[in-house]
């Protein structure tokens, strides 16, 4: 199996670093990662490029104008939302070949509408009470690995195991 079914989606990104970050993540594990506007910044922004270093030849990146051209795209992709209002970790649930994991903005996560279509596919990050939300590039890397995880870390290099 090939890595190309991993999808990850930011609905209107707001901070240039974490969107750079997970770029980078996507780059490096081959993941696609689906911009969904109106973004917060621009493409250009330098502190966009910066996180995402010489990384962004290798990302698979496309845009969305907004959600509904997002879903209207990626019709048939099952979309898994990724939330603190879930009830069931990020690794219950047995991932197909072939899924997208959708992230809020920073500041507000995903809308009510999204979530109450999806609540059969909402997955929580396990965090202390109290504490409101993981950095947004640290969530994104932690979806994108336990997918990974389950299949294996198909096309990605492990190295010598023996050395370990």
């Amino acid at each position: 199996m090939s890595v190309a079914g991993l999808h990850l989606a930011l609905f209107e990104p707001e901070i240039p670093p974490n969107t750079g970050n997970i770029a980078r993540t996507c780059a490096a594990v081959g993941a696609v990662l689906h911009l969904i506007g109106p973004l917060g910044f621009s493409l250009h922004d330098r502190y966009l490029k910066r996180a995402g270093l010489d990384y962004w030849p290798l990302v698979d990146l496309r845009l969305h104008e907004d959600l509904e051209a997002f879903m209207r795209d990626c019709a048939g992709l099952p979309l898994y939302c990724v939330t603190k209002k879930a009830g069931r970790a990020h690794t219950e649930p047995d991932y197909p070949d072939r899924a997208c994991f959708l992230l809020g903005k920073e500041t507000v996560g995903l809308p009510e509408a999204v979530l109450d279509l999806n609540r059969e596919r909402c997955i929580r990050i396990p965090m202390r009470s109290g504490a409101r939300s993981l950095n947004l590039s640290n969530a994104a890397a932690i979806v994108i690995y336990e997918y990974l995880r389950q299949k294996n870390y198909p096309g990605l290099e492990l190295g010598d195991r023996s050395e370990a």
